[in-house]
């Protein structure tokens, strides 16, 4: 099926050969929406049009978020999501209706401008055991012949984000190869991405390699040089970036397309949940990324040769995402929930620091508290039923809000799930533990935060199958569409420290259990160690 479906792309694709038109390269980023206080769409479109961000990644195809887009001028990548792969793979009616549903509707004069369809997102992960291997190609073939029938073949092109786990090397650089089982379905992308002028597209993340091995080089994830350099032959490598990038090079160079172009599809550093995340370390790092990038030094293997484009991970923080990789998973924006800057950023897009989101539409300033006339030895239960629900890994170690205090924790807690549930006066009962005030409880640099009211915009990003796009080990949640039902997991505010099995509870997660979720992200997290 797979070898017919590359035989017919190919024969597809000579019908837009010397139409491809490449866009001018530029720092973008990650839109994902996987957040309880979502701010409305036209607040974020106007955010990143203040910040002249031109170019914007997002995980699905949601209405709500493409309306928004229409007219900005801000060029789309949008996704088929993993869980629409084998209906689309399967079907040409299927595909056609996804494109007619999610693009065609979009595009035209005043319209958005859709350039690049992601065809699953980090499709060939480890642990993903070869899934969604078979159906890469032939939904390839499909969504291009449905692109053809659209006359937009020539506009809109295709790409599949890979995650840095599809290829290894045994020590340097230049030993890169793809693994193993998919140096064929490789050789077959890289033909097609060839030949329609798409890059390869691949997912870098500098800052795992250093939270999950404690012999990594600190100052090798970073840009500013490294007293540890990697030497490879006449090459030598002062950053992870550089290192991990010209391994893929090297590896498409052996499968005969070293000078296919790449383009970085996720990257970047947490702000908080470990503790090499942090605002000083996150700033270093992605200005630091986005110098060397603008400078357009390239790679010891691509000197002068940049990516061609970067979407740095993420614009926004998403404090509903799955913290099974770890607490950080919720801390990768640039800016908080809310579209407020974490730090100053010269994206170096004409602005020397980033701009705030304004008219966000914030829900009355009260906070829900712990009641100081109450005895609270039993609030432990309580505690655990709102962190659960709402996100509180700013209390844990690494956190902003690590250390505030016992009566801190449980205020923070609450606070927590009655910003989730849009203040409802209900969820600040506790037994009787918890009040609402009008007075600010925040501490220093821990921020007790306002919702959003986010009433006349979905709470959670569409889904586009029945699955909501969740599959087991689908890296970070911030790439799909369901909100996430868990207990709190780890040590932590008040609570004993826990293995990962035992903190999360038997719960159901799109289609799988949460204890099946940590199952495949660690897969996931050892496979890209």
């Amino acid at each position: 099926m797979a070898a017919r479906a590359a035989a017919l792309l190919a024969a597809i694709l000579l019908v837009v050969l010397g139409a491809a038109r490449r866009a001018d390269a530029a720092i973008g980023v990650n839109w994902g929406t996987v957040s309880s206080h979502r701010a409305p769409p036209g607040v974020v479109v106007d955010l990143m049009r203040a910040n002249r961000i031109s170019k914007v990644k997002l995980f699905d195809a949601d209405p709500g978020v493409l309306r928004a887009l229409a007219g900005s001028g801000i060029q789309v990548m949008v996704g088929l999501t993993n869980g629409e792969l084998s209906s689309v793979a399967g079907s040409q009616a299927a595909a056609d209706t996804w494109v007619a549903q999610n693009v065609t509707r979009y595009v035209g004069r005043g319209g958005v401008d859709i350039r690049y369809i992601a065809v699953g997102n980090e499709p060939f992960l480890t642990s993903y055991q070869g899934q969604f291997q078979s159906y890469i190609i032939p939904a390839m073939t499909n969504i291009q012949q449905s692109l053809v029938k659209a006359n937009l073949a020539s506009y809109v092109k295709l790409v599949v984000p890979c995650n840095a786990d599809a290829y290894e090397s045994a020590s340097v650089p230049s030993q890169g190869v793809f693994r193993t089982e998919l140096t064929q379905i490789m050789t077959q992308l890289a033909a097609f991405l060839s030949s329609s002028g798409a890059p390869f597209v691949v997912n870098i993340y500098p800052f795992l390699s250093l939270y999950q091995n404690s012999d990594f080089p600190q100052d090798y994830a970073f840009f500013e040089g490294s007293t540890h350099p990697l030497v490879d032959g006449p090459n030598v490598y002062y950053n992870a970036f550089d290192g991990n990038f010209d391994t893929l090079v090297s590896a498409l160079g052996k499968i005969g397309y070293g000078n296919l172009p790449i383009a970085i599809g996720e990257i970047g550093w947490p702000t908080e949940g470990a503790p090499s995340a942090n605002l000083t370390a996150a700033r270093a790092f992605n200005q630091g990324l986005i110098n060397r990038i603008t400078s357009n030094k390239g790679t010891p293997l691509r000197p002068g040769v940049p990516p061609a484009d970067v979407y740095l991970f993420s614009l926004l923080d998403e404090e509903q995402k799955s913290i099974l990789p770890g607490n950080f998973e919720r801390h990768w924006g640039i800016f908080s929930f809310d579209g407020q800057a974490k730090y100053p950023l010269n994206l170096g897009l004409g602005n020397s620091v980033l701009k705030n989101a304004k008219e966000v539409p914030y829900l009355p300033s009260r906070w829900c508290v712990a009641n100081p006339a109450q005895n609270l030895d039993g609030v432990s239960d309580h505690m655990k039923l709102a962190c659960s629900m709402a996100d509180c890994t700013t209390l844990y170690y690494g956190g902003s809000c690590y250390g505030i205090g016992e009566k801190g924790n449980v205020s923070y807690a609450f606070n927590s799930y009655y910003q989730q549930q849009k203040q409802d006066p209900k969820s600040c009962d506790f037994g009787g533990l918890g009040m609402i005030t009008y007075l600010d409880p925040s501490m220093g640099e821990c921020r007790f935060l306002v919702g959003v009211d986010d009433s006349k915009s979905s709470a959670v990003a569409s889904c586009g199958s029945g699955c909501c796009g969740v599959f087991c080990g689908e890296h970070a949640p911030k790439k799909i569409g369901c909100s996430f039902s868990h207990g709190a997991g780890g040590g932590g505010p008040g609570g004993q420290q826990l293995s990962p099995q035992q903190a999360w509870p038997q719960v159901t997660v799109g289609c799988c259990t949460s204890q099946q979720h940590w199952q495949a992200e660690t897969n996931r997290e050892k496979a890209m160690s």
